[in-house]
Formats: structure tokens, sequence, C-alpha cells
């Protein structure tokens, strides 16, 4: 009898087609799940029987209880090579393997700069104005040439954002807590500034660090007061860095001139949510890792993964 496989949140139905999964075809059935499953109670259901699971990123949590309801799980294989939302040691004691993947940087990178130019040069409203018969030209595009970009985050991501930011002419700056002089200028970063300093001095303000205790809320309501009117705010980021309802406040008020979101608190992002109708928002239901490269390394080294775990030999192991 073959083993059983559930590939999860498979939302563009490619899973099982973008890359070969015959190296492992003769001993494992795979089951890719488009719908979403909300909660551990459906989630519990629909995979109880299965013996491997193939998850996207942090989207779905792997915490103790939810182990212990799935008894026949022998390996948990995650996009990427750090997952903050499962519980290694719970895995270990349930006898489950847990293994990761490579993940690229450039697609989010890509991602930052389309909702950056996005905003600046109000690409949707006009593209929705011209299509639907509208006015002819109804805003005014934020130039970035001689313009300062602030990025919270100098790691891979933020180091090639501030890249794309040079080329265009920009001042960047950038902060995260541990941000010295000497890597700034590694980069070619103007300065390290302050937080403070970043968010009041900034025309653009770009989200880039990893989610921990020091990053929860990092941008709060006194954080998002401190940026200029005319500046924008964007996170491909984590969610829980900004404030969710305090972003929403900002830009119903037009205390700011608008934010580009990739990421939420709740995903999919419920069709009844207030971002989803926010004004000068620009959203995309997180699409910093979609790209077609970054699906073949993920599924690609997931076949990988559960061939060698079938050979007695994982690779790529977490936690």
């Amino acid at each position: 009898m073959k083993l059983r496989c559930a590939v999860l949140d498979d939302f563009q139905g490619v899973a099982t087609s973008i890359v070969d999964w015959s190296p492992v075809a003769d001993r494992v059935a795979v089951t890719a799940f488009r719908e979403h499953f909300g909660s551990e109670d459906e989630l519990a259901e629909a995979v109880a029987d299965f013996d491997i699971i193939v998850t996207l990123r942090e989207r779905v949590a792997f915490p103790a209880s939810l182990f212990a309801r799935l008894p026949r799980l022998r390996l948990l294989v995650a996009s990427g090579m750090r997952n903050s939302v499962i519980d290694h040691a719970a895995a270990r004691e349930h006898g489950v393997t847990v293994c990761g993947t490579a993940s690229s940087a450039t697609p989010p990178v890509e991602l930052t700069w389309a909702l950056l130019l996005g905003l600046a040069r109000g690409i949707v409203p006009e593209s929705t104005a011209l299509r639907a018969g509208g006015p002819w030209q109804s805003t005014v595009g934020a130039d970035l040439a001689g313009r300062q970009l602030g990025l919270l985050g100098l790691g891979k991501i933020g180091s090639l954002v501030a890249r794309v930011g040079l080329a265009f002419g920009m001042e960047v700056v950038a902060w995260s807590q541990n941000l010295t002089g000497e890597r700034a200028a590694e980069v070619g970063v103007l300065k390290a500034a302050s937080k403070e300093e970043l968010l009041g001095g900034s025309d653009f303000v770009s989200v880039h660090l990893a989610l921990g205790e020091r990053t929860r809320g990092l941008v709060g309501a006194a954080e998002l007061a401190l940026m200029k009117p005319e500046a924008y705010l964007v996170n491909t980021s984590r969610a829980a860095i900004v404030d969710q309802d305090a972003l929403l406040a900002a830009l119903t008020e037009g205390r700011i001139a608008g934010a580009a979101v990739d990421v939420f608190d709740i995903e999919p992002l419920p069709a009844d949510h207030p971002l989803r109708t926010a004004p000068r928002l620009l959203a995309t239901p997180h699409l910093g890792y979609v790209s077609r490269d970054n699906y073949r390394t993920y599924y690609g080294q997931a076949v990988e993964s559960i061939a060698a775990f079938l050979a007695g030999a994982p690779i790529r192991r977490l936690g």
C-alpha cells in the first residue's frame, strides 16, 4: 500500500504539475488541497490519514495539539529553511521528521518593487479607470529619484531592495536593532538611521524584518504618526510587524499617502475584512514568494526530501 502525501494550500493547482513527482510515485500517492483549512479541526479531519504533509511557508501552524491528532504523520516538509509555526519539540515527540527547502530572496524583492511602483504611480486606479471608461488621468505620481527610501531591515532581502532603490537614484537609509554603519556602507546605504529618524524622514518605508518578539508590533500607531502625510508604507515581510488596526486607521484618516501590503494577520483574508476595502491601500494575497522558479524549488525539493526520507536518510532537516 502506498503512503499518502497531502500538499496543503495549492491555491493555483500547480503543485503536482510544476515538478516531476515520478521519483516517489511508486511509493507515494499525492493529494493536493486547493482550499485552505481555516481551523485546526478542519485540517486535522482532512489529513488524519496522511503519512506525509507538504506545507507552504508559515501559512499553517503545526502546534503540539495538531501533531497529537495526526497519528500517521511521519514526514512534514515546509518550504523555506525557517519556520516559526511548527512545534519542533512536539514533532520529535510524535516521531515526525521535519524538513525544509531552499527559498529564493528574489521574488519578494521583485514584488516589493512592483508594489512600491504601483503605489507611487497610481497604477491600479489609473488602469481601472481606463478600462472602465473613467477619467483620463486622475492621479499625480510620486517621484522616486532623489527621494528617501527607508528600510526596516537590511538582511538578504532588504539589501537587494536597497540596491534597486539606489539604481532609481533614491537616498536609502536603514534601521534594525543590530545594524551598524559598516554594514550599511557595505550595501551602499546612505546611513544606519534611528527608527524614529527613518520613519519621520522617509518618503517610502519598506519592511524587511524577521518576525520575533522584538519585531512583533514594531510599527504601531505611534510609529505611523511619525511618517509624513505624503509618505508610503510597504510590507511584504510579516503581517504582525505592522499593527493592522493602526494601519487601517492611518489609511482611513489619510494620515499617510498610502500603503501596500502582501501579508495579513489572517490568511486567506476573510471576504468581509475591512482591509479589502480600505482606502489608499494596494493589497496582494501573499504573493511575495509565489513565482515559477520558487515553486519549482519548493516542490522539487519536497520530492527530494520525500525520496530521501523513504531511503532512510532525511535531508535539510529543521528543528
